[in-house]
């Protein structure tokens, strides 16, 4: 499994498996993945040729009182999981690399 952190990097991935017209499956997580994951990657195993995953905690998903600080981050065990299932590409940002790539035109 490949694992990429950049926008960039992810662009020019999935721009290379396009031109080689590989069906993409996208399967965004964060993380903490428990076996409606697994069951997901699974099916898009099923319907595509490469099968991509994220894993980013998204700081905006969660309201007030609720405490993005405390949720469960499990990256060894997701990363095991993730192998398990035969993800291809795991997209594995920093907060600072989505908050920049907002600032850009999105042809992910």
């Amino acid at each position: 499994m490949e694992v990429s952190v950049t926008t960039a990097d992810m662009r020019r991935q999935i721009s290379h498996l396009r031109m080689h017209r590989r069906r993409i499956a996208f399967v965004p997580t964060m993380g903490n993945l428990h076996a409606g994951h697994l069951y997901l990657m699974e099916r898009a195993r099923d319907h595509a040729d490469v099968v991509v995953a994220s894993i980013y905690v998204n700081p905006l998903q969660f309201g007030a009182g609720e405490d993005f600080a405390t949720y469960p981050r499990t990256l060894e065990t997701d990363l095991a999981q993730l192998r398990s299932a035969g993800v291809d590409l795991l997209f594995l940002p920093p907060d600072l690399e989505v908050i920049h790539a907002g600032r850009r035109p999105r042809h992910l």
